[in-house]
């Protein structure tokens, strides 16, 4: 698998995210949740390309109807955030993971707004930027950044989601709510931040971050500490080793 060539695939996705004709061309899937011709665009565009480098590989992604998918298949996300690509808000990325029916073993968030890549190959590390990222610094709790998602579908969890984000904020140095988890979790892996949670994602929306923190040491897991599957859907809990025990120990007070 050439994975050079994968990343130079998806950069090239720039152009159809700056397309303001496919920007404006907004349609809406349900409650709070859109889509839009460059999340389309980019999802053919993607699939066509993927096609060439190995056809033998299947799709999951969120502009698909997803049924039981086995084997090897790229996992996308073709714009994870398109609430914030709606409202002009600059934080939204293409999320692409290759996995082998075993593990995830690449994976490439890139944010077209602020030119920042990031991916990772399994075994051999994270990068960003085209610099390799170390492990990622294990800071004491009172000065952890810890972003949360709160989930627009999920609305009946609003008061428990609160609840522990109120806590977090008391206990840690402060929140953010970007709205992009592939970009949440690939921060925490650059140290923009130090941890994150969330109670129900798609594979599509952690696959490739959750390789790039983990081959920078960080740990990702679902509320309950075990491993991340990637064929339904599925919490998640991630940082470094002293925001992800913390975090946990409070989604088993306020989030169960």
């Amino acid at each position: 698998m050439d994975y050079n060539k994968i990343i130079d695939i998806v950069l090239k996705t720039n152009e159809i995210v700056f397309n303001k004709e496919l920007q404006n061309s907004v349609m809406i899937k349900g409650d709070c949740d859109y889509l839009t011709a460059v999340d389309v665009s980019i999802s053919n565009y993607l699939k066509e390309e993927l096609y060439k480098i190995d056809a033998t590989v299947s799709f999951m992604s969120e502009e698909d109807n997803n049924g039981k998918i086995e084997g090897k298949k790229w996992i996308l996300d073709p714009i994870d955030g398109t609430t914030n690509l709606v409202y002009n808000y600059n934080l939204s990325s293409v999320s692409l993971a290759y996995y082998d029916g075993i593990n995830v073993k690449f994976g490439v968030v890139y944010n077209p707004f602020t030119n920042e890549l990031f991916y990772a190959i399994r075994g051999e590390g994270a990068f960003y930027n085209g610099k390799k990222l170390e492990n990622v610094k294990d800071r004491p709790l009172k000065e952890c950044l810890i972003e949360f998602g709160a989930g627009t579908s999920i609305k009946q969890y609003a008061t428990q989601t609160f609840e522990l984000a109120k806590q977090v904020f008391v206990d840690c140095l402060d929140l953010r709510r970007m709205c992009s988890s592939a970009l949440a979790i690939s921060y925490i892996a650059s140290g923009k931040l130090n941890g994150y949670f969330e109670r129900s994602l798609y594979p599509w929306d952690y696959a490739a971050a959750y390789l790039i923190l983990s081959e920078c040491g960080g740990i990702v897991t679902d509320f309950d500490g075990n491993k991340l599957q990637f064929d339904k859907k599925s919490s998640i809990v991630c940082g470094s080793p002293t925001a992800h025990k913390y975090l946990l120990e409070q989604i088993e007070k306020y989030a169960k």
